[in-house]
């Protein structure tokens, strides 16, 4: 061949590579002929480069010419069969060295086309649905062939019973991309008892790409995709036991009105003619009186309200309650507010310290964690520890007793908290400190003399 102006200089070589196509997933080769048009020994090095590099080959990849002498080797093309190989024209060149003239290297092109594939991958989730009267699934598709394409989605079952509905209808995909679609299945009729009806179906999906190229070229598709296979399960509205507990039901009502009731009836009656039969008139009391009128002199009086007057027992205290102090009486409800704010990681303690004089009988607790915060809070009345709860597991809690714990004078209701980590309050901003609100109610009465 005719060295280009390119290769004209001394060592550079005459070259030539002539287009090809090759399909993804297949192999195919073209040439490439070095000549030596230089006056000594030259060695070649040859290097594929460009987009077409990752999957062609040069066989040999170094040769050594005599002047005036050529050599033709083998580029070999194998791209994979993948969404990044594109369908199209690729340039393909290959970088020929010189070893004795490297600033003679030079790099020959040509065209390499590649040519289209259409594939898809395809997949229904979930493949069995139950439902009374319709279902919903999804269809994930992602185009795997080499060009763009549109996809379209077409149902098929035995019968005419379920209505199908794909949103989106159709699909739009680059290659290499994924998309979802979803199915509505529906049928008309509910199954009001008995088993449950399975409907199966399958769904076709259509490559309007390949379907146009194979149209155009008046030859059939090459691709070859099964239809996804699922099925829709209609469960009756009431199931196998509801009828056997109905049918229960109406004979526990039969026995009823047909036994029970008849006999309830009977009974009622009977006691109803006890009750309303005469008494007889008590006889032999003087001058009209019945028996055992006396006017003898009891000990007891009445007041007309069948009890006994008189005072309390011996052994019952006046006031307090069981392990009480006792009270005076003309006791008043009261309620106090224990307020503890406290920073992260520390320890506070709030309290109230009952009156000198007085008995506090609590009845009623409330602890308000309106913050959210995380920690522990110990509440104590004098000497006896109530509850330890965490911070976290609560917002508003609150205790009751009916019998009142009596809090003696001078002792103290405690709130102790341990901050562990302040919350955050409606205002949606973390607080800086822990902030708990204890309120104990009850009744503050004197204590006894």
């Amino acid at each position: 061949m005719t060295p280009s102006a390119a290769s004209s200089g001394p060592g550079a070589p005459g070259l030539d590579i002539p287009a090809v196509s090759v399909t993804p997933g297949g192999t195919a080769t073209t040439s490439l002929t070095v000549r030596n048009d230089s006056d000594i020994v030259e060695a070649y090095t040859l290097e594929v480069v460009g987009d077409c590099a990752p999957w062609a080959t040069v066989e040999p990849a170094r040769i050594s010419l005599y002047p005036g002498t050529s050599e033709t080797v083998t580029i070999t093309l194998a791209p994979p069969r993948s969404p990044e190989v594109r369908a199209g024209e690729v340039p393909l060149g290959v970088r020929v060295l010189p070893a004795e003239h490297p600033e003679s290297v030079t790099v020959p092109e040509t065209t390499v086309h590649i040519e289209e594939f259409h594939e898809l991958r395809t997949e229904i989730l979930p493949r069995r649905r139950r439902g009374w009267l319709r279902g919903r699934y999804r269809l994930a598709v992602r185009n795997e062939g080499n060009t763009p394409t549109r996809i379209s989605f077409r149902p098929e079952q035995a019968g005419e019973e379920l209505r199908f509905g794909f949103v989106p209808a159709n699909l739009e995909l680059a290659p290499g991309e994924s998309a979802e679609t979803r199915l509505r299945v529906r049928i008309g009729k509910p199954v009001w008892f008995g088993k449950p009806a399975v409907w199966p179906f399958t769904v076709h999906t259509t490559d309007g790409a390949a379907e146009a190229e194979a149209e155009a070229s008046a030859r059939p598709a090459t691709y070859v995709r099964p239809p996804l296979e699922a099925e829709f399960v209609q469960i009756p509205i009431f199931p196998k036991w509801l009828l056997a507990l109905l049918a229960a039901i109406l004979a526990l009502l039969l026995a009823w009105f047909a036994l029970v009731r008849p006999a309830v009836r009977s009974a009622a009656r009977q006691a109803a003619d006890e009750v309303v039969q005469p008494r007889p008139t008590p006889g032999g009391g003087k001058n009209g009186q019945s028996p055992g009128t006396g006017n003898g002199t009891g000990t007891g009086t009445g007041d007309g309200t069948g009890k006994e007057q008189g005072g309390s027992g011996p052994g019952v205290p006046s006031g307090g309650g069981p392990g009480g102090t006792g009270t005076s009486g003309g006791g008043e409800q009261s309620s106090t507010t224990i307020d503890v704010e406290t920073a992260g990681g520390q320890d506070k303690t709030g309290s109230y310290t009952v009156p000198q004089g007085k008995v506090f009988g609590v009845t009623d607790i409330v602890v308000a964690n309106f913050q959210g915060d995380e920690g522990v809070m110990t509440i104590t009345f004098g000497d006896r520890k109530i509850t330890t709860i965490a911070l976290e597991t609560f917002r508003n809690q609150d205790y009751h007793w009916v019998t009142p714990i009596e809090i003696p004078a001078n002792a103290t209701v405690t709130a102790k908290v341990t901050c562990a980590k302040p919350g955050t309050p409606a205002t949606g901003r973390q607080a800086q400190q822990c902030h708990e609100v204890l309120n104990v109610s009850g009744e503050l009465a004197n204590v006894a003399q």
